[in-house]
Order: C-alpha cells, then sequence, then structure tokens
C-alpha cells in the first residue's frame, strides 16, 4: 500500500495514500482507543454546516467586492475555485459519502475538535480530488486554511449537534404520533369490552380495555407535545461564536448571516442565540431536551410492561401479542414478548444516557464544555432508540395486539372487583360480604345475587352494563 507523510508542529504520521482522513483523524484515533462508532447522523449535520459557512464566506467576499471594488485591501481569503470546491465536498459529506473515512471514535477528548479535523480534512481531500491533486496535497486546499474558514470547533460541533438533534426529533415526533394513533384506534376498537381494574397487582374496580388504551393514547399524546416543543429549546445555535462566543477573528458579516444560511439550507428553525457565550459555555439546553426524552421512555416503559403483564400465563393471557420468533433453544413452542423487553432494554439505556448527559453538561469549565462528544453520542443514541421503540412497537405490537373479551367479561363477573360497584346500592359492608363470597373465585356475582336476594335481576343487570359501570360518577336517578 501506498502511503504518504502529513506534518503538523507535533512531528509527522504516514498515511495511505488515498485516505480522505488526514493526521488529525489518525491521532485521534491512536489517542482515543474506543470502537464506539460515531453517529453517521452528526457527521451528515457536520456537512450541513460547513455548506452553510461556505456560501456564507462566498457571500461576504461578494458583498466586499461590490462595496469597495479595486480599494478592497489583501484579507485572509479562499481562493473562488477552492471554495466552490470544498463546498460541493461539503455537500457531499451532507449526503452521508465519504463516511468511511471518518475515523474519529465517539468518545475522544478535545471537546469535538477531532471531529471537527476529521470533517475538515475530508473536505479538504476531496476537493483536492475535484481540482485535480492528489489528496494530502494541503498547498492548494488546506484543512484549516480553508475548509475551517471563520469556523471554531466550539461553534461547529455543537451547531452540528442541535442540527441532527433537531432531524431526528422530526423523526421521533412522526413515530410518538403513529403509536398514540395505534392506541387511540385500540381504544375505539374496544370501548366497551369490560375487564379487571387493579391497584397493587389486586383485584380493584370494573374498568374496560378502551379505558386502557385511553390511558396509553393520552400519556403519547402529552409526549408529543413534548416533543413538540423540544425545537424551542434546542434551536438557538452559537454559530459566528468562534472559541468562545466573542466571535474572535470573524467578520461581523458572518456572525449576522450565517445562521440565517444554515436554517435556508435544513429547513429547520435554527436561530442565532442573543448571547454567544452563553450558547458555547452551557449546555443545558442538552439536559433539557433529554429529560423530554427520559419522559417518553418512562411511559414506553409503563406501557409496555402493561401489556407484556396481561398477555403473559400468570394473568392469563387476556391480551394476545403476535408471535413474532421462537422464544427458546430448549422448550418446544415458547413464545417470548421480545417488543417489550427491547423497549424496556432501550429504556433503561436512555436512563443511564440521561444521568451521563446531566453529569458532563455539569462539567463544562468557565466558557467551554469538553466533553461535548459523548454528550452528543448519548444524545442521538437516545433519540434513535426512542424513534425505534416507538416503530417496533406499532408495527411488531398494537398493530397485531388482541384482546380475549369473552373470558375477561367471564373473569369480571367472577371476580369480587365487581362488589365496588355495588356499594352505592347495597353499602360498603354487604358490598364486602359479596366480595368475600366471591374470593374463592367459584361463583360469578349473578349467582350470588341470585341467592342473597340482593337486587331485582334487571336492576343488576342495568348497573352491569358497560354505559354504567364506565360513566363518569352515578347520579340520584341511578339510585330510584
Amino acid at each position: 500500500m501506498e502511503h504518504r507523510t502529513e506534518t503538523d508542529f507535533l512531528g509527522s504520521r504516514r498515511i495511505p495514500a488515498e485516505a480522505l482522513y488526514g493526521i488529525n483523524a489518525l491521532r485521534a484515533r491512536e489517542n482515543f482507543p474506543d470502537s464506539t462508532v460515531f453517529h453517521e447522523e452528526w457527521y451528515r449535520a457536520m456537512g450541513l454546516v460547513k455548506q452553510a459557512c461556505y456560501l456564507t464566506a462566498s457571500s461576504y467576499y461578494k458583498a466586499l467586492e461590490q462595496k469597495l471594488g479595486s480599494a478592497m485591501p489583501a484579507i485572509r481569503r479562499v481562493p473562488v475555485p477552492v471554495l466552490e470546491a470544498i463546498t460541493e465536498a461539503a455537500r457531499e459529506v451532507s449526503a452521508g459519502q465519504h463516511v468511511a473515512h471518518f475515523i474519529v471514535p465517539a468518545i475522544s477528548g478535545g471537546a469535538g475538535t477531532s471531529i471537527n479535523m476529521n470533517v475538515n480534512e475530508i473536505i479538504a481531500n476531496v476537493a483536492l480530488l475535484k481540482l485535480g491533486f492528489n489528496p494530502g496535497n494541503y498547498s492548494e486546499v488546506d484543512p484549516t486554511e480553508h475548509a475551517n474558514i471563520f469556523q471554531s470547533t466550539n461553534d461547529v460541533v455543537p451547531t452540528a449537534l442541535k442540527v441532527a438533534v433537531m432531524l431526528l426529533l422530526n423523526d421521533l415526533e412522526k413515530s410518538v404520533n403513529r403509536l398514540r394513533g395505534g392506541f387511540e384506534a385500540l381504544e375505539g376498537r374496544y370501548r366497551d369490552n369490560l375487564r379487571i381494574g387493579y391497584t397493587q397487582m389486586q383485584e380493584a374496580v370494573p374498568s374496560s380495555y378502551g379505558k386502557l388504551f385511553s390511558n396509553y393514547s393520552d400519556a403519547l399524546s402529552r409526549d408529543w407535545w413534548r416533543v413538540s416543543k423540544c425545537f424551542e429549546r434546542i434551536k438557538v445555535v452559537n454559530l459566528g461564536g468562534s472559541a468562545i462566543g466573542t466571535s474572535v477573528a470573524v467578520p461581523r458579516f458572518f456572525v449576522m448571516e450565517v445562521t440565517k444560511q444554515l436554517q435556508h439550507l435544513t429547513g429547520l428553525p435554527v436561530t442565532r442565540g442573543e448571547n454567544l457565550s452563553d450558547t458555547t459555555s452551557n449546555l443545558d439546553a442538552f439536559v433539557e431536551v433529554h429529560a423530554i426524552m427520559k419522559a417518553l421512555a418512562v411511559n414506553l416503559e409503563k406501557i409496555v410492561n402493561d401489556i407484556r403483564l396481561l398477555a403473559s400465563d400468570i394473568a392469563g393471557a387476556r391480551l394476545k401479542l403476535p408471535q413474532l420468533q421462537a422464544g427458546s433453544s430448549i422448550m418446544p413452542g415458547k413464545v417470548n414478548p421480545v417488543i417489550p423487553e427491547f423497549v424496556i432494554s432501550a429504556a433503561h439505556q436512555v436512563y443511564a444516557n440521561d444521568a451521563l448527559i446531566a453529569g458532563l453538561c455539569a462539567q463544562g469549565c468557565l466558557d467551554l464544555n469538553a466533553y461535548l462528544p459523548l454528550i452528543g453520542h448519548a444524545l442521538l443514541g437516545s433519540l434513535k432508540l426512542l424513534v425505534a421503540s416507538c416503530n417496533t412497537m406499532l408495527t411488531n405490537m398494537i398493530s397485531g395486539l388482541e384482546v380475549d373479551t369473552t373470558a375477561s367479561l367471564d373473569q369480571l363477573l367472577r371476580s369480587p372487583a365487581i362488589a365496588t360497584a355495588l356499594t352505592p346500592y347495597i353499602g360498603y359492608h354487604k358490598a364486602t360480604e359479596v366480595a368475600l363470597l366471591m374470593k374463592p373465585g367459584h361463583k360469578g356475582i349473578l349467582e350470588i345475587n341470585s341467592e342473597m336476594k340482593l337486587l331485582p335481576a334487571e336492576k343488576l343487570e342495568e348497573i352491569l352494563k358497560p354505559s354504567n359501570l364506565l360513566k363518569a360518577g352515578y347520579t340520584i336517578n341511578d339510585l330510584s
């Protein structure tokens, strides 16, 4: 294999001749022996941010020429052919091309400098190839002088992270809403099908599957609303703020225009922070957004735990889950509730990520947070897990879920839970007597009522109608 030699102020390294990465990325891979793969969504977002920077730089040069004409002074400037080439290279990065040459792992030190420089090296080397030069010929296109024009790691990398988060939030918002719709459909289908309601895992009062599924639909409605509000929390970026938000060494034109360009490119509601130093040094927006992710994970875990329990043999399998895969290598015919187990596992990863994000965001020191790479990795990981959880719940669980309505009704009519519905008519103590008689599970309420002459048969039938058991309280007319 042929190699080229690249040099920085620390020394030299041999790099495969055709590699699009350079010495900065190679040093990062040597220094950070982590095998966790960097999220491609963040890599693509870096390409979008770089495009915005290059297009804004081009507008800046044109504005200067129009204003100053022949009196324009010598300034740090990227030649037009180079600017066009790196802009096209950045577009390719945003499309996910060349990702194999991004070799920085997910966990790294340096506040994201390695992330930025690896992307800069890819852009510079792709541009070199477009201009007819070999990779590594940085005298023509330089990763820092050209690909990093008017930028700092500390504004480009967090801005790209926020772009990646917003794009995934779009996916999450849709997936939560689709899942909510799935439960809403179940709610309508089983609205009047009665079941036992439980408290402390004990039979408690009459309820219905419609009520149960409405609980999940409403919880997901709140999650949907909360996720939609995340855009307000995450949209403020520090692009143009340079190293610590003071915009040192950056043209004011660039500071004012680059976020608008990014908004145009992405169609996202990104907006420049009023205090770029605050946006650079404080990462509480990530903590807040991930807390909303955690709330969704809590609801998903609660939902699948309930469904797994009701579908279990212990509970008499009142719910029937789709059979998706063989559940054992030794127990014949066994099928496990794998979707609930996946979602519970994903939820607990989100909880772990939440603690990590909170702890590392608090580790920001003075003007910068050095732990952005892992913060971003955890946040994007949670988003992707939650999107996957919602999607598989809908496709592989909710869409094929069935309720054994006949067995559920029979179970309710033989359960002490039904006695609670009789207390307005026969009193608490008499209802307790009924419940104790039903405890062994041998007699149903109709049989006991016939023996004890508690209520006229037609009155009991009226009380046991779903419309009466499920309505909001009783009226004086019900007692007459």
